[in-house]
């Protein structure tokens, strides 16, 4: 970019769009086709959980089929936090692009092996292992978006990234529409397709530069790591940099507070996703069935119009949140969600209007999801971002896992969706309640 063209972009004389380079929007691509995949791997689980259960387990336990959907989501869920986890610090020491690479492969091939499960334990572990190698990609690819876009971009580049995971569900939704027919062992071929995306790792290798802000820190922790090595004198910011991050995450009073309070907004998120929006598609399926119709279609059918609002909420809060700020826009989201849930349990059992309250449920209760790429990147140093980032989007699965295995067990209980899912709909006013107390970052540099 040249210097009056930068000028340009830096003054806001100059579109957005028009800012950035080749390189920037290969990040945003890769980012978002990473994403995608692991959206399409998580939402074929959730369509496909229901036929596998019921060809893996015996028929006696067929009635308890919710029951062992919700467990074998909460285990996927599980291992997504462990593998978020590992991902995120192993990104901030081996490198951004490295550790995406690492990710797609990871979960390529573990989706491929799930495709051969033998009975409903071994499902889970495979499942286990999916959610640990699905997990590890998304932290690493929201630093790298937020290392590489300008800063007036930012909040635009977060929601477009993530809307890849609304793609990947409404992909995995479409898919399911065809292969679903093919016979008993359909569930096994959408794992199969799930290897594919492997061959995205030749391309990422080839076109996608490393993070340049995380080159100059690693440089910097090499530099005061020799230091200490040698027994001289470091400085505040140089013991800082030869901390392992996640200590240096709670440690810092500069992050500590923070983190504990993006913990409990992430657990919002996370609660509401998983406990809630994993049932809209068997939700309406069910109702399909009690009208004499096909319950996979029907819900398929549901999943493409949610991940469709999905998609719609992904990108309009990006745009907001650079419009508007992060804390007023991620506030409204959650409000919203709350609101919406039991519109869409409760107010009809008609399946078109249905299909629409799923769209306009989504936007709000997943689009706000995309809070995460676009705030918390720019709460977090460059020497700890990547680790910070896996904390507050992983470390909420530890406790988030158990909302599909109680919401299984409420379904069962209950004898209906609509109780279960607004009894875990109260989470969100916990989100609504803790946002305000985070500083507004919209348009700041990221912190070095």
């Amino acid at each position: 970019m040249s210097v009056d063209r930068a000028a340009l972009a830096a003054s806001g004389e100059l579109p957005w769009y028009k800012s950035l380079n080749r390189k920037q929007w290969n990040t945003l691509l890769a980012s978002n086709l990473g994403w995608l995949f692991d959206g399409f791997e998580n939402y074929a689980l959730i369509l496909t959980a229901g036929p596998a259960l019921r060809q893996l387990l015996d028929p006696s336990q067929h009635a308890q089929i919710p029951f062992y959907i919700g467990l074998i989501i909460a285990i996927n869920l599980l291992g997504w936090g462990i593998g978020g986890m590992l991902g995120g610090i192993m990104a901030d020491y081996i490198g951004r692009k490295r550790m995406m690479v690492v990710a797609i492969l990871a979960y390529s091939v573990m989706t491929g092996l799930s495709a051969f499960s033998f009975n409903w334990w071994s499902f889970a572990i495979l499942r286990f292992m999916v959610g640990i190698a699905v997990g590890s990609e998304w932290a690493t690819g929201s630093s790298m978006m937020a290392e590489l876009w300008p800063d007036r971009a930012r909040g635009k580049g977060a929601g477009l990234m993530q809307c890849g995971l609304g793609i990947g569900f409404f992909i995995a939704s479409l898919v399911w529409l065809f292969v679903a027919p093919l016979g008993e062992d359909s569930w096994r071929y959408m794992y199969l397709i799930g290897v594919l995306p492997a061959l995205l790792t030749l391309w990422i290798r080839r076109s996608i530069p490393e993070s340049e802000l995380w080159e100059e820190a690693k440089a910097r922790r090499e530099a005061a790591q020799a230091r200490k090595d040698r027994g001289e004198e470091l400085s505040q910011a140089e013991q800082q940099l030869t901390k392992f991050t996640l200590t240096d995450l709670f440690t810092d009073p500069a992050t500590r507070g923070r983190t504990i309070l993006v913990f409990l907004m992430s657990l919002t998120t996370t609660v509401g996703f998983w406990s809630i929006s994993t049932w809209v598609p068997p939700f309406i399926g069910a109702i399909a069935a009690k009208e004499g119709l096909q319950a996979a279609a029907w819900a398929s059918y549901a999943g493409m119009a949610y991940t469709a609002g999905s998609i719609t909420g992904y990108v309009a809060l990006g745009f907001l949140a650079d419009w508007l700020g992060r804390k007023p826009v991620t506030i409204l989201f959650f409000a919203l969600a709350f609101v919406l849930t039991p519109v869409l349990f409760f107010w009809t059992q008609d399946l078109r209007t249905l299909l629409l309250l799923a769209f306009v449920n989504a936007i709000f209760s997943n689009g706000q999801y995309t809070w995460m790429p676009v705030w918390l990147p720019e709460l977090y140093p460059t020497r700890m971002r990547a680790t910070a980032l896996a904390f507050a989007f992983n470390a909420p699965r530890f406790v988030a896992f158990l909302g599909p295995l109680l919401a299984g067990s409420m379904i069962v209980s209950f004898g209906g969706f609509g109780q279960a899912a607004m009894v875990l709909a109260s989470i969100y006013v916990l989100g609504i309640i803790v946002a305000p107390f985070l500083p507004e970052t919209k348009g700041k540099v990221l912190p070095a």
